[in-house]
C-alpha cells in the first residue's frame, strides 16, 4: 500500500476510506500479507513476552484456587477490588467493536470496513479477560456453575434479583453474539485463504472453518442477511451490557455508587475507552504490515472524533455526580468525593484520573494533533490508564471509607492482583498476535465490495458531469 500525499493528510473530511483503486488480486497479496509472509522476529519476540504473562496469569489463578481470596489485597470493608476494577475495565474496551461493526454497519458507514475485524477481535479477546473475573473471584470457584439456572437437587436456585446474576446473562450474551458475529464476517475470506493456501494442512484447517463457503449468489445472499441480523442483535447489547455492569453498584445504598447518572455514563466510557484500544493496537498494526491504504487518516480522525465526544461524555458525568453530591446535602456522599477521593490518601488516582479522561482528550480537538499518529496513539494509551483508574477510583474509595470509621480501612494490592492484572493483559496481547498471524485483519471481501461501490459511485459522478455540461452550455 502507497504512502498518502500531503493533500490527502490534510483535507480529512474529504479524505478517502480507500487510497487508489486497487485491484482484487492486489487486494489480497496486501491484506493477506501477514498471514503468507515468514514470521517476523518481532511478532515473535512479542509472542514469548506475552505467552510469559499468560503463564504468570494461570499460575496466580491457581494459587488463588488453592490459597483462597486471602492471597488477594481484598478485606474488610473492601470486598471488592482489582477484581471486578478487572472485570469492568476488560467488558468496557470491548464495547467499541460492537459499535465500529454493528451500529455503523446499520447506518452504511463507509469508513467501518477497513477496521471492523480489529474492533471485532478486540472485543472478542476483551470479554474472555473479563469472563475469568466472575468465576475466579468466588470464594468456592469450583461451583461457579451454580450461577446458571439449571435442574438441581440441591435446590441452589440463583438469585434473579442479583444484578451479579444479571452479569452472567448479560456478558455471556454479548460474548456469543459478538463471536457469531465476527466469524460470520470471516467466511468469505477464510475461503479465499483456503483457496489460495499451497499448504495441504492450510486448504484443511480453513477449508474446516470456511464451513464449504464457496461464494454463490445463494450463499451470499444468506450471508447478508445473518450479518444483518446479528448486527441487529448486536445493536442493544452496547447499551444493555455496560447498563447491567452499572447495576452491580448503582442499586447498592454505598455513596458514591447508588446514583441514577451511572448506567449512561459507563456506557459512554465503555465507548470511550473501547475505542482507545481500538486506536492502541491499530495504529502500530497498521504501520508494521503496511496498512495505510486501507486504514487510511480518515479513519483514525473519525476513531478520534468519537473518543472526543465520549470523553466529553465522560467528563460530564464527573461534574454532575460532584455537583449533586454537594447540591443534595448528602453528608455521606460529599466526604466520598470532597474528603475520600479529591483529597483522601487516593487522592494522587483520582487527579490520574481527571488528568487522563478529562484533560488529555482535549488536545483532539486540533485536526494537526488528529493526524500526528505518534500522539493519537499516546493519547488512546493514557485515556485507557484513565480508564483502568477510573474503575479503581468508584470501587476502592467509595469501599474503603463507609458509614463506620471504625471499619476503614485501606486496600494495597499483592503480588498476585498484579500478576492477574498483568497476565490479563499479555493474555489478551497473545490472542490479538495469535489473529493477526492466521487470520486477515482487515476483510478483503468487505474492501473489494467498497472498492466497487466507490468506482460506481465515481462513474456516476463523471456521468452527470457530462450531461450537466452542455445544459450549462445552452444557458
Amino acid at each position: 500500500m502507497r504512502e498518502l500525499t500531503a493533500l490527502e493528510r490534510g483535507t480529512l473530511e474529504g479524505a478517502p476510506v480507500l487510497v487508489g483503486r486497487p485491484d482484487d488480486r492486489k487486494l489480497n497479496d496486501d491484506l493477506f500479507l501477514p498471514v503468507w509472509e515468514k514470521t517476523r522476529r518481532g511478532w515473535l519476540a512479542l509472542f514469548g513476552i506475552t505467552l510469559g504473562l499468560t503463564g504468570l496469569l494461570f499460575s496466580a489463578i491457581a494459587y488463588t484456587f488453592a490459597k483462597g481470596i486471602g492471597a488477594w489485597g481484598n478485606n474488610i470493608p473492601v470486598a471488592w477490588a482489582y477484581d471486578i476494577i478487572n472485570f469492568v475495565w476488560w467488558i468496557g474496551i470491548g464495547h467499541a467493536g460492537t459499535l465500529i461493526s454493528a451500529i455503523l454497519l446499520l447506518f452504511q458507514q463507509k469508513w467501518r470496513t477497513s477496521i471492523n475485524r480489529f474492533a471485532e477481535a478486540m472485543t472478542l479477546f476483551a470479554v474472555i479477560q473479563a469472563l475469568l473475573f466472575p468465576m475466579i473471584h468466588l470464594g468456592r470457584p469450583w461451583f461457579f456453575f451454580w450461577l446458571f439456572p439449571y435442574p438441581s437437587t440441591l435446590a441452589t436456585w440463583p438469585n434473579f434479583k442479583s444484578p451479579l446474576l444479571w452479569d452472567v446473562f448479560a456478558v455471556s450474551t454479548y460474548f456469543t453474539v459478538s463471536l457469531l458475529f465476527w466469524y460470520v464476517g470471516l467466511l468469505p475470506d477464510l475461503a479465499a485463504l483456503r483457496d489460495a493456501s499451497k499448504s495441504k494442512a492450510a486448504r484443511i484447517a480453513y477449508g474446516i472453518f470456511a464451513l464449504g463457503w464457496r461464494g454463490s449468489a445463494r450463499h451470499w445472499r444468506h450471508y447478508r442477511i445473518a450479518y444483518l441480523l446479528l448486527a441487529g442483535l448486536a445493536t442493544p447489547l452496547v447499551l444493555s451490557v455496560h447498563t447491567i455492569v452499572s447495576f452491580d453498584f448503582a442499586v447498592s445504598q454505598l455513596p458514591g455508587w447508588h446514583t441514577t447518572i451511572f448506567p449512561p455514563y459507563f456506557v459512554a466510557g465503555a465507548i470511550f475507552s473501547g475505542f482507545a484500544m481500538v486506536l492502541t493496537l491499530m495504529i502500530p498494526a497498521r504501520k508494521v504490515f503496511g496498512f495505510e491504504g486501507v486504514i487510511t487518516q480518515r479513519h483514525l480522525d473519525n476513531m478520534a472524533k468519537v473518543m472526543l465526544a465520549t470523553g466529553l461524555m465522560v467528563s460530564y458525568g464527573y461534574l454532575t455526580e460532584t455537583f449533586i453530591a454537594w447540591y443534595s446535602g448528602d453528608k455521606f456522599e460529599s466526604f466520598v468525593f470532597f474528603n475520600t477521593r479529591a483529597r483522601g490518601p487516593y487522592a494522587p488516582i483520582y487527579w490520574t484520573m481527571i488528568t487522563c479522561n478529562v484533560l488529555v482528550p482535549q488536545i483532539l480537538w486540533w485536526r494537526k494533533a488528529r493526524e500526528n499518529t505518534i500522539l493519537l496513539w499516546i493519547v488512546s494509551i493514557l485515556v485507557n490508564v484513565g480508564m483502568w483508574t477510573e474503575r479503581f477510583v468508584i470501587i476502592v474509595t467509595s469501599l474503603h471509607r463507609d458509614f463506620l470509621p471504625s471499619s476503614w480501612a485501606m486496600y494495597r494490592p499483592t503480588w498476585v492482583d498484579w500478576s492477574i492484572l498483568s497476565g490479563t493483559i499479555g493474555f489478551f496481547g497473545l490472542l490479538f498476535l495469535l489473529f493477526l498471524r492466521f487470520v486477515p485483519s482487515v476483510s478483503a471481501s468487505e474492501v473489494k465490495e467498497l472498492r466497487r461501490e466507490l468506482e460506481h459511485e465515481a462513474h456516476a459522478g463523471a456521468h452527470a458531469a457530462k450531461r450537466a455540461a452542455p445544459a450549462a452550455r445552452v444557458r
